[in-house]
């Protein structure tokens, strides 16, 4: 449980990703972590897009089911899109080889659908964020030395933007938190409907801590993005 002012809304996280818990933090919200277990598996056919949406708000449901009185469930869900084909979590090395190598050199997207609940007035708003990512042309000797160390095996596309010694992305003109997994411009506008609002300056505390000059922030806070 994160301690700040008592007065403050408490957030039901739904996620046990490290990233998206180090990333709420910066809100200055109180918190505490209730993970949800839903089945991941795509539908047929189903787009990224919707198939993060629909995930998001399975999640949002399962974790409000225990919510307390008073608290807000916050869910989520990320997804690397290459084209029409979904790109998960690597199982093995070899999953984790192909999908790097397919992504090298290359331009694809990543989404990230929230969805937060008012369990007590059966309120959900909703949110998705998409963001172009240009990969480098890394080599197959940096593929096999990054797979070492078994950084891939629980990210969507068997990759991390903010790998240090990796590093796979070339220039990134968009939303660097939606790829990390919590796009927090787009956490914090849909929250506002529910009259919370960050404890401080969200897109400034946002690119100190990701090292990242944001230039859309502006557009996602006027609902343009």
């Amino acid at each position: 449980m994160e301690k700040t002012d008592s007065k403050l809304p408490k957030i039901v996280l739904a996620s046990n990703s490290p990233r998206r818990r180090e990333l709420i933090r910066l809100t200055g919200w109180i918190f505490r972590i209730a993970p949800a277990d839903v089945d991941e598996t795509p539908l047929p056919g189903e787009a990224a897009d919707r198939y993060v949406q629909r995930l998001a708000e399975a999640k949002a449901r399962a974790a409000a089911k225990e919510a307390h009185p008073g608290e807000l469930v916050v869910a989520a869900d990320t997804t690397v899109a290459d084209g029409a084909e979904i790109l998960g979590k690597p199982q093995d090395d070899a999953e984790a080889r192909h999908m790097l190598r397919s992504l090298r050199g290359r331009v694809h997207q990543v989404y990230t659908a929230l969805a937060v609940i008012d369990p007590a007035a059966d309120k959900l708003v909703t949110e998705l964020a998409a963001t172009e990512v240009p990969m480098r042309a890394y080599t197959d000797e940096e593929i096999e030395a990054y797979i070492q160390t078994g950084d891939p095996f629980d990210k969507a596309g068997s990759y991390a933007i903010q790998h240090p010694e990796f590093r796979p992305v070339s220039i990134l003109t968009g939303c660097y938190a939606n790829v990390v997994g919590l796009p927090l411009c787009h956490l914090a506008r849909a929250i506002g409907r529910f009259g919370v609002t960050p404890v401080s300056d969200l897109p400034a505390g946002c690119q100190s801590h990701l090292d990242y000059e944001c230039t859309v922030y502006p557009q996602v806070q006027e609902g343009a993005l």
